[in-house]
């Protein structure tokens, strides 16, 4: 069985906790491994301050976060209207922070918690993707696990 929904949320911190209260709550009554559940969660939840912080100017007041649940993945894709990455970010891993910076280590933790990472632009108007996948592992008698 598949699960996905999408959010169109405004780029406030606020909008941040109820994505990641929606994956969570989706994970656990699909029946994911709550290890995995919250790794993705807090990879989502960077993903999401990543979005609020730098996703556009005041006339881009908005981001979307789409999330699939599909046999044994989970892809979660967060898409902004900010200026988008630049091609060093995209191609390769993202620098470090400095062991004292209060910013800067979000898509170092999306790539260390996810299997699968890529950061891009939306082609067109602009804007920044993130999008992650991880392989899920279920819970026994898992609701939603597909047969094997």
């Amino acid at each position: 069985m598949s699960i996905w929904w999408s959010l169109h949320l405004r780029r406030e911190a606020a909008s941040v906790p109820l994505a990641r209260r929606l994956l969570l709550g989706t994970m656990e009554t699909a029946g994911v491994d709550p290890e995995v559940s919250y790794d993705l969660s807090v990879a989502l939840t960077e993903a999401c301050a990543n979005a609020v912080e730098h996703g556009g100017g005041r006339a881009s007041g908005a981001y979307r976060v789409t999330a699939y649940l599909d046999g044994e993945k989970c892809r979660i894709e967060v898409t902004d209207s900010g200026p988008g990455f630049t091609r060093t970010t995209s191609r390769s891993a993202p620098a470090p922070a400095a062991d004292d910076a209060e910013h800067g280590r979000g898509l170092c933790l999306i790539r260390e918690l996810a299997d699968h990472v890529h950061f891009g632009n939306k082609p067109g108007r602009g804007g920044a993707v993130v999008s992650f996948d991880k392989m899920l592992k279920w819970r026994d008698n898992a609701p939603l696990m597909t047969a094997s």
